[in-house]
């Protein structure tokens, strides 16, 4: 800090390149990671990665009734929502245990962990008010842009 009590230039662009490795590095993990979410005692099973992406989806071969197969079709159609509704759940957890902390410096007080922070972005530590570049929210989340799932359905 200078004599009036400032945070200088350098020390700010410190803080703020370090935020943006911790939300950089967040992103990477989310990435890499996977979750999944199962109906039916296991029937169903589907995977979806950090950032909300479906990368698989296993039917058990018990889940299908030869002998009835409009009851079979509706049945595992149910099946497949419950744990796809599931895994997003899941991932949305994932997410906020990994972004939740980044993404709350710039809408919930990071200007005060950052001094003099908010006066280059307007009272908001983060740019656009704490959002994460390039997180957004999950398919099946209720936060912000990407909350519709493919289907429409609400989790």
């Amino acid at each position: 800090m200078d004599q009036s009590g400032q945070m200088d230039m350098q020390q700010l662009l410190a803080a703020a390149q370090e935020m943006q490795l911790q939300i950089v590095n967040a992103q990477k993990e989310l990435a890499d990671a996977e979750v999944e979410g199962t109906a039916g005692g296991g029937l169903v099973t589907a995977t979806v990665n950090g950032q909300g992406e479906l990368v698989d989806l296993t039917i058990s071969p018990a889940a299908i009734d030869a002998a009835d197969p409009a009851e079979t079709a509706q049945s595992v159609a149910d099946l497949v929502l419950a744990a796809v509704r599931d895994a997003y759940r899941a991932a949305g957890e994932l997410q906020q245990e990994k972004m939740g902390p980044l993404a709350a410096l710039g809408s919930q007080g990071g200007a005060a962990e950052v001094p003099g922070l908010s006066e280059f972005f307007g009272g908001d530590a983060v740019p656009g008010g704490g959002a994460v570049p390039g997180g957004g929210a999950l398919p099946g989340s209720d936060a912000g842009p990407g909350g519709d799932k493919p289907d429409g359905v609400g989790p």
